[in-house]
């Protein structure tokens, strides 16, 4: 479980904080989206969650440990992040690749054991990339490569999971695959933090929605809770209907053209 509390995260010469005063909490076994315009805070907060980013006050525990006393591979044990951008260095097998998730594990000198070997199989079965383990990482499309990142994460065997705009670039198909293998992940008992644009994918999967705006929580609950198209016009700035998925009856998102002025 990860607990935000009244979290303010500052960037030098910044004329505002990016992050100011965020509380929420990500269980176990939910999905938890954050989601927001661009600018709210939704990044700088995964950021602070691998201490890239400086934590001004307020606090980020990890179960019942507080981030700033964890060693960074004791947080690597219990947290698993995906980021929004990477590339591999050099092309690497797909079951090397994901094996870099044992790291923590194993520190500088001790060799994989049965049971790195195995959790690096279990992941790459999970993520549904188990058929590309022999292929390079150079030699897969983005689809393939969102799920070996996806892999090498869970072969780190951390409670929790992070992941930052994991679907970006991707086709429908395959954002749908993602968010399934996400929900999914949660289901199995994870505490899955996701960062996405993509509201009606998020209305359709998480469990909450925790809706920033300019470094604030605007409003935080259920999709249906969350997605009111008066609120949502206000803070994206665009004039939006709200109706129904017709296959599952989420709330689903619909942006509307502006008056052309003649």
């Amino acid at each position: 479980m990860i607990t935000v509390t009244d979290l303010v995260v500052s960037y030098p010469r910044a004329a505002r904080n990016a992050v100011d005063g965020v509380s929420f909490v990500a269980p176990a076994g939910k999905l938890t989206a954050l989601a927001g315009p661009n600018g709210s805070g939704k990044s700088s907060i995964v950021r602070a969650l691998i201490r890239r980013a400086e934590v001004v006050s307020g606090s980020i525990t990890i179960g019942e440990a507080d981030l700033r006393t964890l060693s960074l591979a004791e947080l690597a044990r219990r947290v698993a992040v995906v980021p929004q951008r990477e590339e591999a260095t050099f092309p690497i097998q797909v079951r090397e690749y994901a094996a870099l998730g044992r790291y923590p594990h194993l520190g500088l000198w001790r060799t994989a054991s049965e049971v790195d070997q195995s959790a690096v199989a279990d992941a790459l079965l999970q993520a549904g990339v188990d058929d590309l383990a022999d292929r390079d990482t150079d030699a897969l499309s983005g689809g393939e490569w969102q799920r070996v990142r996806i892999a090498r994460a869970l072969a780190q065997k951390a409670p929790v999971l992070v992941l930052d705009e994991p679907t970006t670039f991707l086709d429908v198909g395959h954002e749908m695959a993602i968010f399934e293998l996400l929900y999914s992940l949660a289901g199995s008992g994870l505490a899955v933090l996701l960062v996405s644009h993509q509201l009606n994918l998020v209305a359709r999967f998480a469990d909450t929605i925790v809706l920033l705006n300019e470094g604030r929580v605007a409003t935080s609950g259920t999709p249906s809770d969350v997605m009111k198209a008066d609120r949502l016009e206000t803070i994206y700035g665009w004039p939006v209907v709200v109706s129904r998925d017709p296959a599952i009856g989420a709330p689903a998102l619909v942006p509307l053209r502006r008056p052309v002025s003649l």
